[in-house]
C-alpha cells in the first residue's frame, strides 16, 4: 500500500474508485491509516468548533447584566415607599360638605358655590354658597392652598370655629369635620332618598348671579322660566331675581339649584324675589324628578 493515500472528502472513496468529482481531497499519512482498514471505513476529518468573538461575549455580558438588574428591581420594588407594590394608606383628609373652595377676591379668604348633601358639616353649621371663610380652627385663611392644607391637618371629627363673611358681614359658627366615607354616604343617601328630587321648572344654565346694589347683596336672576313648570305656574317670571328659597339666602346659582333639588317634591316653598326693584314673596309648589 502506498505510503500516502488520497481520499475524497465527500464520499470517502479512494481516488480512482468512486464516482464523485475529486475537487477536494484530504491526505492521510500512512501512519494514520489503521492496518487492514477498508477505504470507506476511514474516519472523516473533524470539523472545527467555531469560537465566539469578543463582541459576542460583550453582548452576552450586557444581556445578563440587564436581565439581572430587572430581576433585582422587581424584587425590591415592593419595599420602596410609594411604589406600585406597596399599599400605602392615603393621607387622611377632613371634609366639610361643600362643592369645593376657590380663592376669594383680594385673597380675602376662600369662597364656595354651594353646600352639598343635607346634614353635612357645612349644612349643619348654617353655611351657604357665596360665604367667604376667613378663619378655620383659629388659623387665618387667605387662599385655596391654605384651606387645602388645613383640611389635611385637621383631625377628622374635630369641632372647629369658623369665621366667614356673608353680604359683607362677619359671622361665626362651629363645624364638625367628617371623613370621605361619611361624606359619600350622605351624598348617596340624598340622591337615593325615596321622596325623590325637587323640580322648579327653569333653565339653570341660563340663570346668573347678579348684584343688587340697593340691597347690597347678590341674588340669582332667572332668564328662562318654563310656563308649565312649577315656577311658571306659581307666577315666577323671566328676569326675577331670587334672594331667598324658604329660609335660605340665595347668593349663587349652584346654591339655588341645590336647594331646589333638596326641596321635597309637592311641598310648597316661599320664594323671595326682587322684581323691578321691589321685593315680593311667591309660594311655589315643587315638582318631582
Amino acid at each position: 500500500m502506498p505510503a500516502e493515500l488520497r481520499f475524497c472528502r465527500n464520499c470517502g472513496f479512494r481516488l480512482g474508485e468512486g464516482v464523485a468529482e475529486y475537487t477536494e481531497t484530504v491526505r492521510f499519512d500512512g501512519s494514520q491509516v489503521p492496518a487492514g482498514a477498508a477505504a470507506g471505513s476511514l474516519p472523516m476529518p473533524r470539523k472545527r468548533r467555531r469560537k465566539m468573538s469578543g463582541i459576542a461575549w460583550i453582548f452576552v455580558a450586557l444581556l445578563v447584566f440587564f436581565v439581572g438588574a430587572a430581576a433585582f428591581t422587581a424584587m425590591v420594588a415592593p419595599f420602596r415607599k410609594g411604589s406600585v407594590g406597596i399599599i400605602a394608606p392615603a393621607p387622611s383628609k377632613s371634609y366639610v360638605g361643600v362643592n369645593g373652595f376657590e380663592t376669594a377676591d383680594d385673597d380675602a379668604g376662600v369662597i364656595f358655590d354651594s353646600v352639598d348633601a343635607p346634614d353635612g358639616p357645612a349644612d349643619k353649621a348654617g353655611l351657604i354658597g357665596g360665604d367667604i371663610i376667613t378663619s378655620f380652627d383659629g388659623q387665618s385663611v387667605h387662599d385655596e392652598d391654605e384651606m387645602t392644607d388645613l383640611m389635611l391637618r385637621t383631625p377628622i371629627g374635630k369641632t372647629v370655629d369658623v369665621e366667614y363673611l356673608r353680604d359683607g358681614e362677619k359671622k361665626t359658627t362651629k363645624l364638625t369635620t367628617v371623613d370621605r366615607s361619611e361624606f359619600q354616604r350622605l351624598s348617596t343617601a340624598f340622591l337615593k332618598r325615596p321622596e325623590g328630587i325637587g323640580v322648579f321648572g327653569y333653565q339653570e344654565d341660563e340663570s346668573r348671579r347678579v348684584e343688587i346694589p340697593e340691597l347690597k347683596i347678590y341674588g340669582v336672576q332667572l332668564n328662562n322660566v318654563g310656563p308649565s313648570g312649577p315656577a311658571g305656574l306659581a307666577g315666577i317670571k323671566k328676569g326675577d331675581i331670587v334672594i331667598k328659597f324658604g329660609d335660605i339666602p340665595i347668593r349663587t346659582t349652584a346654591e339655588l339649584l341645590m336647594r331646589i333639588k333638596r326641596a321635597l317634591p309637592y311641598s310648597t316653598v316661599d320664594l323671595e324675589i326682587v322684581r323691578d326693584g321691589q321685593k315680593m314673596t311667591i309660594p311655589v309648589k315643587m315638582g318631582k324628578r
